[in-house]
């Protein structure tokens, strides 16, 4: 056991002589590029507009994006091989409540429909789900968003019976008849709804907006070292945004997310739009100290109390450590 705590630390020892040796190295006085995580969300995939256009090139910034299913992200940024992820909000706390502290420098949108709650054939509503099974990724967003449409009918958590089963597995669970209704995002969530025609939303996310963020969460030593960096990051991504808004360059911009993900363009258009992507004028505004899902603050805290009830972790998160408004404020 001794040996292997010595072996390990010798490790670190060496890789820390050796990395800024070979920095040195590097012919030119490029700095090493900031390595970031992405995955398959539309608000995540949006950075291939500025990759495939050379933006960050123009901003004077190296950046390198890695590509990842999301969880496999949170592990790679956990294990320090990237400096920075695209995740949700409460989940910037669950990698940080592990141990891999992060903070959220910015927004880059809000689901806006594309996280639901599916009822099957003959479910019209939340109401009709008393006393049923209801399928969600426990402690997972859609687990939360079902809490949050529960209380809104008028219902509780014990109204319904909770069965835990991982998420692009829902499909298969909504087909197979044994459940009322389960929660899913998309893709994941269309695929379902495909498999078993007659079946429907009953709650999204559009239902209570704020309710998933979604930001880039950098560790905090490499942002501490790297600010002037990030910020240039920031405004790339103000571009981005303008330019998926924008009618005339929409098409264009449709195209390249598509193809990053391996559908058509027309495939991929109706998810972007259960996505509501932010500014940084926009993300300014929900950086602002609130109670409730209008502020990143408040969505954080929700976030951070059902983590803790549902065992997610046991420690209540400090919000405020995880969250630097000064990026989207332009500082």
């Amino acid at each position: 056991m001794i040996a292997k705590k010595m072996s390990s630390k010798l490790k670190r020892l060496i890789a820390a002589s050796v990395i800024p040796l070979a920095m040195m190295c590097v012919q030119g006085s490029h700095a090493a590029p900031l390595k970031i995580g992405y995955s398959d969300w539309p608000g995540w995939v949006a950075w291939q507009v500025a990759i495939d256009k050379g933006w960050f090139r123009e901003a004077g910034v190296a950046v390198d994006f890695e590509w990842f299913d999301y969880s496999a992200s949170m592990d790679a940024f956990a294990a320090g091989k990237i400096d920075a992820v695209t995740v949700t909000n409460g989940d910037a706390l669950v990698t940080g409540a592990g141990g891999a502290k992060s903070v959220m420098i910015m927004l880059t949108d809000y689901s806006n429909g594309n996280d639901m709650i599916i009822g099957k054939p003959g479910i019209k509503s939340l109401k009709d789900l008393k006393g049923r099974k209801v399928a969600v990724e426990t402690g997972l967003v859609e687990h939360l968003l079902l809490l949050d449409g529960l209380k809104k009918a008028g219902m509780k958590e014990s109204d319904v019976k909770l069965v835990n089963a991982k998420t692009n597995e829902m499909p298969q669970v909504l087909a197979s008849g044994d459940v009322a209704a389960v929660g899913a995002w998309q893709p994941i969530a269309g695929q379902a709804m495909k498999g078993l025609p007659g079946s429907r939303p009953l709650y999204t996310s559009a239902n209570e907006p704020g309710l998933i963020y979604d930001v880039l969460a950098v560790n905090p030593a490499n942002l501490a070292a790297h600010r002037a960096e990030w910020q240039k990051v920031v405004k790339v991504w103000d571009r981005v945004v303008s330019y998926i808004n924008d009618p005339k360059t929409q098409p264009d911009a449709v195209k390249i997310m598509a193809a990053r993900v391996g559908v058509t363009p027309q495939a991929y258009l109706p998810l972007l739009k259960g996505t509501k992507l932010l500014s940084v004028a926009e993300g300014k505004k929900v950086y602002v100290k609130a109670e409730g899902f209008k502020s990143l603050y408040g969505s954080s805290k929700i976030a951070d109390d059902f983590n803790v009830s549902n065992a997610v972790y046991k420690d209540h998160q400090n919000i405020d450590s995880y969250i630097d408004p000064s990026f989207e404020s332009g500082k």
